[in-house]
């Protein structure tokens, strides 16, 4: 008898359950290549879906097929058990070889978790969610399930000899000589191998449904990144006419000095070159001849803000003449429901169809976020997770590192740790101001001799374009005196920035400007604003810059890190010393004029109550204005020294000291003991033994699915919303609500990302109160009304006037 793993939307063919079984464990395998542990990701693979093999399952994917008007009850079938019990069962009873022990917690807990997040081996309440499934639950069908899988997906000797070359590959990986505790190779094992499970799950169900064969760009692209080398190459060449200026000359020997690097093995370096000194293209430089040298699959851009994405990617775009190979992801544009969603297998619905579209991060270059990275190991459900094994053989390059969140330093360390140490990626930490990122239990393993950048204390003495003038240690200032200030600084340059703290304080010094300066364009720019929105203003700005015209420019710290633009004057509201840096480097950027001025200023009006770490920052950074101010030979002699960085650092996370594991005071516990911790750190474990009079029976105690509960990378909890700016957005939404195929999900998803803002919960409960906002496909994505989106400011819920006004 023929057992269906899935049904055909378009031509009700049937997919048998031996064929997705041993098609996904071949992709998995592929996928676990690069740690080398090929058996133990094809291992998940080709028991994922053994409880299929049932008279059950086959009579519910028929009728919810059939009769998709009355789906078959919610959760009336369980096929993800099965294989987990399996593995327990055989391997976890009975005389238990260790690593064969071990091997089915992992791959059992991927299996019996594709269809929402990785279980608990041990939860709060002192219950092992694993357990639960593997052993104690009742399973319709199981014994002829397991007759099923060994009759026609793999005989049970042949089963047994890949059990046995899996049980090597973890006995290998897990003896390898590291600085990685136990417990944390086996998380990152346990999620590296979920990763690869969900995508070659989801890879090979959409190529299903679309008749398609699986092609991974990487696999079909040898040779790009020597091509992209030459592009490159030929660019950098091309600017030897206007190498005479010394920055010019300073620019170019640090770019060589990249590209000399990059013949070092793989490691954790660090990449040191001031503001404006060219760090993107001698990143790229060094990631495409280490790429090309070490056979890396990708070169990935993790940068603080969607602004400098946007940016970096156009103009990598334009030298490596490729716009089909260099993904942009600034967010998810859907936020995944935190829920089990195997009830809906069998039925290709909207919800079904978004799960399947592409997002896996399989393009050779990729530009993203801290905060997407972040949510690639620790956030909550599987869209994030499904894109960790394509971190692995690859380069790396984090822009602005110091824009890690502080209470997540711990787990970005560990993090980098596995990815250089087990999964072969070289990692560069690039920015004009290194943080002290040893300042952790979980400290990062940075390589000797890691800088790039020889003569750093030269580099950054030659690089002064800038005079930092102090107005905030003798005095404050609201937006009417600011007004008044921004007008004489105008009077004698012709362009002015201004970068304050909150949103609101930017939004009524824009209105306050345009009410008492008529004569000069102003400019304003929030994270209200879509990326779409926000890079055409820039443009204008850019081009009154170029011209040579007056301009004043307000905005929030987003135009800081990275963003291409050179004022004759900047005035930065009081913050870290990192960000008043980075402010600096969007004054004289390219050294056009002489010493321009940087002023630093106390912004009363700042409610920063809510954003401790820059209110802890500024205070820091005013302590050592006013040193400056006593004695002038303070901290190197100036307020942007290498000494008053390393003071400034070792302050700062001293101060957020019980905050740099990811505290979860509601828990009693920090993330960092939930991952890995391991069973002596972990209080549930200590507690499960007073309370039950027993051990755990497991080698594995790690809390993920309570971890993943509590983690946000920005603790901001907000929600995606595509907004209708400009015709682009206005059309994606039309397509989105009309569309029907896998691929044109994944292509519009990708498109919306850059006509996506997001919202907090009082901003969308405002928004539902008053009709803004519109739900498409099923309630799965939020869109914005005309009205409630602003030329001027972007999203603007004090306008009323999208009520009762239809989306289309």
């Amino acid at each position: 008898m023929a057992y269906i793993a899935h049904i055909r939307e378009s031509d009700r063919k049937h997919q048998l359950v031996e064929e997705h079984l041993l098609e996904v464990k071949t992709l998995a395998e592929f996928y676990g290549e690069s740690l080398g542990i090929k058996h133990i990701t094809g291992l998940a693979g080709m028991l994922h879906d053994m409880g299929k093999y049932t008279d059950k399952f086959k009579n519910y994917i028929s009728e919810a097929v059939e009769h998709p008007e009355s789906p078959p009850k919610r959760g009336s079938v369980d096929h993800s058990t099965a294989g987990g019990r399996l593995l327990y069962t055989l391997f976890h009873t009975g005389k238990i070889d260790r690593f064969k022990g071990i091997l089915s917690e992992i791959v059992g807990n991927a299996i019996i978790s594709h269809h929402s997040y990785l279980k608990d081996f041990l939860n709060p309440d002192l219950e092992s969610n694993y357990l639960n499934r593997v052993r104690d639950k009742e399973i319709e069908e199981y014994e002829e399930s397991v007759q099923r899988f060994f009759e026609h997906t793999m005989c049970e000797e042949d089963f047994q000899q890949y059990v046995n070359q899996a049980a090597l590959e973890l006995s290998e990986y897990m003896r390898k000589n590291s600085s990685i505790s136990l417990e944390n190779k086996c998380m990152f094992l346990t999620k590296f191998v979920f990763s690869a499970l969900i995508d070659a799950d989801r890879t090979n169900t959409r190529c299903f449904e679309e008749k398609s064969m699986h092609e991974s760009k990487v696999q079909h692209l040898e040779g790009l990144f020597e091509t992209y080398y030459s592009r490159l190459m030929a660019e950098i060449n091309s600017y030897a006419s206007y190498r005479s200026s010394p920055i010019n000359l300073l620019r170019n020997q640090m770019s060589e000095q990249c590209d000399r690097f990059a013949e070092k093995p793989s490691g954790i370096y660090t990449l040191s070159i001031p503001t404006g000194g060219g760090k993107t293209l001698a990143s790229l430089r060094y990631a495409l001849k280490h790429a090309r040298m070490y056979n890396k699959k990708h070169i990935i851009y993790v940068l603080p803000y969607t602004t400098i994405i946007e940016q970096n990617a156009a103009e990598v775009r334009r030298i490596l003449q490729d716009d089909t190979n260099i993904l942009e992801h600034h967010s998810n544009v859907i936020d995944e429901p935190n829920e089990d969603d195997e009830y809906m297998e069998g039925k290709m619905s909207i919800r079904e169809k978004l799960k399947l579209a592409k997002d896996n991060w399989d393009s050779p270059i990729i530009f993203t976020t801290m905060v997407q990275f972040l949510n690639v190991f620790y956030d909550k459900g599987s869209r994030n997770i499904r894109r960790l094994h394509n971190l692995s053989e690859s380069v790396i390059i984090f822009d602005e590192v110091q824009k890690v969140p502080v209470s997540c330093v711990s787990l970005f360390n560990a993090a980098l740790n596995f990815l250089n140490q087990y999964a072969h990626s070289s990692i560069v930490l690039c920015t004009a101001t290194q943080p002290a990122l040893d300042f952790v239990e979980h400290k990062l393993n940075v390589s000797p001799n890691a800088e790039m950048i020889e003569d750093i204390h030269h580099v950054i003495t030659a690089f002064k374009r800038v005079e930092i003038r102090d107005r905030a240690t003798d005095e404050f200032f609201n937006n009417d005196s600011l007004v008044e200030f921004i007008n004489d600084r105008i009077g004698e340059t012709q362009s002015v920035l201004v970068i304050l703290n909150t949103k609101s304080v930017v939004k009524n010094l824009y209105q306050q400007l345009l009410a008492n300066i008529v004569e000069v364009p102003i400019y304003h720019l929030s994270t209200s604003m879509c990326a779409v929105h926000r890079n055409n203003k820039l443009d204008e700005v850019r081009k009154l810059l170029k011209n040579g015209d007056k301009v004043i420019c307000v905005s929030t710290p987003l135009i800081e890190a990275g963003v291409d633009v050179s004022f004759e004057c900047v005035i930065r509201s009081l913050a870290g010393l990192d960000s008043i840096a980075q402010a600096t480097g969007r004054c004289n950027r390219h050294g056009e004029f002489e010493l321009r001025q940087v002023y630093v200023i106390d912004h009363e009006e700042e409610n920063l109550n809510h954003l401790k770490e820059i209110k802890r920052g500024k205070q820091i950074s005013k302590r050592i204005l006013i040193d400056l101010k006593r004695d002038s030979r303070s901290h190197g002699g100036h307020l942007l020294s290498v000494q008053a960085m390393e003071r400034y650092f070792q302050e700062f996370y001293t101060d957020f000291k019980s905050a740099l594991d990811y505290s979860i005071p509601k828990l009693g516990q920090s993330m960092t003991n939930l991952l890995f911790g391991g069973v002596a750190d972990n209080t549930y474990f200590e507690e499960y033994r007073a309370n039950k009079k027993a051990r755990l029976p497991l080698f594995l105690a790690n809390s993920y699915q309570t971890a993943a509960e509590h983690f946000y990378a920005i603790n901001d909890l907000t929600t995606p919303v595509i907004v209708p700016y400009s015709e682009g957005g206005k059309d994606i939404i039309a397509e989105l609500n009309g569309a029907e195929r896998i691929d044109d999900f994944s292509k519009l998803l990708r498109k919306a990302q850059q006509f996506t803002i997001n919202l907090f919960e009082h901003e969308i409960r405002s928004l539902d109160k008053n009709g803004g906002l519109e739900r498409i496909l099923d309630g799965q994505l939020l869109v914005l009304r005309d009205g409630a989106y602003s030329e001027e400011f972007g999203l603007d819920i004090e306008n009323d006037s999208w009520s009762g006004l239809e989306l289309f």
